[in-house]
């Protein structure tokens, strides 16, 4: 079969749909969360700072143990931390749906986070390890973004409907289905072959050093959102976070088995693309919080009708799979990814003169343009993420991604929103129009910023994922 052939067997299929069942039930997980906040407020009586937490807590969890989750995963197998990872997921989603007090809910939140930062950078990794590069891996990589974004739009929805049920559903739900992928999953997937040459032994004291950092930057990122209030506790634990990752990279260049291979951070266009993909999330996950407050506190939309409104986000869900994968292989995966920032500068920049009384069409062309550029981004972002990587590696820079894609997260929703309470008006009594649309700047100059950066890659030599392979290469999967 050519390589450049990107049909795929039944069991294909089968790997891709776990694969992709896994990080479509880490989006949906979260956004039932955002929406169901507010009945859990009321329920448990839980303070501002303490429901905020609940948030807060999974980010700490999930951005704090992304490193070690990659190398973990290159290191002592990728099927095994994905299953184990997975197990665990289930089992705390669980508990926070038992929580009767705030403590129990913020543990279990912190707990779910670490299960995904260990089983995402896996999962991504059993992805490119099972789909030979060229077409069908772009293809499979296509299905796993657009399902992974997918998961997120579907989840707003999916959680206005549960949290009038009760709150406690947008917790099981995750169960049931993490336990359909897990039976799935354990006859499914195989391990790649790993390297002959395995690394000896395990940098504990790197991999302290750089949790503990992480654990500290993405706090102070969190801690952004209060402005000025605490300034000298946010940048204190900022700098001893830096601080803290100077040790690191101390101790990974005298480790004679480094947690972190500090060359790969050499690999032509690894930097860039990290950065993209962190201000692209800046900018989209600011947009989707100031959207939120926007039609919930100034219009009193319900969250169903605000999931309803952003769903049309999902169109990525359809053209990712589809259409996505054509132009990479026409076009290269950096022309894709740069009109996919694009697509989302001009969908930013459409928002920008909103009123206090915008009907749902004003709003449908920025909502419609954001389902295209997720569709023509995230995946060449997750492709261009492990390009140039050698296969042994490809936990460690998909931890290195989604580390990138969590710290983007956490600082858009804290920057805007010390950005909407700077916009308010001396004795405004709640929120304003002016404030919203305060909020609103970071999304477009974010996004502006990524189109940028990523500019920089478009003169580059193709690479072989980009180009036609002349030569067959037999599936792995």
């Amino acid at each position: 079969m050519s390589r450049t052939d990107s049909r795929m067997n039944a069991r294909a299929w089968g790997v891709l749909l776990v694969l992709s069942g896994a990080i479509f039930l880490e989006g949906i997980d979260v956004a039932m969360l955002n929406v169901a906040l507010p009945a859990i407020r009321d329920d448990l009586g839980l303070s501002t700072g303490t429901l905020s937490g609940v948030v807060s807590a999974y980010v700490l969890g999930y951005g704090g143990f992304m490193l070690l989750g990659g190398r973990a995963a290159d290191l002592l197998g990728h099927r095994r931390m994905f299953l184990l990872w997975l197990t665990v997921f289930l089992v705390f989603s669980g508990l926070g749906g038992f929580a009767t007090e705030g403590w129990m809910l913020l543990a279990a939140r912190f707990v779910t986070g670490v299960a995904a930062a260990f089983m995402a950078p896996a999962g991504l990794a059993l992805i490119t390890g099972n789909f030979p590069e060229g077409p069908r891996r772009n293809r499979a990589l296509g299905v796993y973004a657009g399902t992974a974004a997918g998961g997120f739009s579907l989840g707003l929805v999916a959680g206005g409907i549960l949290a009038s049920a009760g709150w406690r559903w947008v917790f099981f739900a995750p169960v049931l289905l993490a336990a359909i992928i897990l039976a799935a999953a354990i006859p499914l997937l195989r391990d790649e072959k790993r390297p002959a040459r395995r690394p000896q032994g395990f940098d504990l004291t790197g991999a302290a050093s750089i949790t503990a950092a992480m654990l500290l930057l993405v706090y102070g990122v969190v801690r952004l959102e209060h402005g000025t209030d605490g300034l000298r506790v946010t940048l204190t634990v900022l700098a001893a976070g830096f601080a803290l990752l100077a040790v690191f990279l101390r101790i990974e260049r005298r480790s004679p088995s480094p947690l972190v291979r500090l060359g790969i951070l050499r690999t032509p266009g690894l930097a860039r693309v990290n950065a993209g993909a962190l201000l692209f999330m800046v900018a989209f996950a600011g947009f989707q919080f100031v959207v939120t407050l926007y039609l919930q506190e100034l219009r009193g939309w319900s969250p169903l009708q605000t999931g309803l409104a952003m769903l049309v986000v999902g169109l990525d869900t359809i053209l990712a799979p589809t259409l996505t994968p054509r132009l990479v292989n026409r076009f290269g995966t950096t022309r894709v990814l740069f009109g996919g920032i694009l697509a989302a500068v001009l969908a930013y920049a459409l928002f920008l003169p909103v009123t206090a009384d915008w009907t749902y069409a004003a709003m449908l062309p920025s909502m419609l343009l954001l389902g295209v550029a997720f569709s023509l981004a995230y995946g060449p972002l997750t492709t261009a993420a492990t390009d140039g990587v050698g296969e042994h590696e490809h936990g460690l820079a998909g931890g290195l991604l989604y580390t990138s894609i969590q710290f983007g997260t956490a600082l858009g929703v804290s920057a805007v929103t010390a950005l909407t309470a700077a916009g308010l008006q001396p004795g405004a009594t709640g929120l304003t129009i002016e404030a919203i649309r305060s909020g609103l700047a970071l999304p477009a100059a974010a996004a502006i910023l990524a189109a940028i950066v990523t500019a920089f890659g478009l003169r580059r030599r193709p690479t072989p994922a980009e180009a036609p392979a002349p030569a067959a290469a037999p599936a792995t999967a």
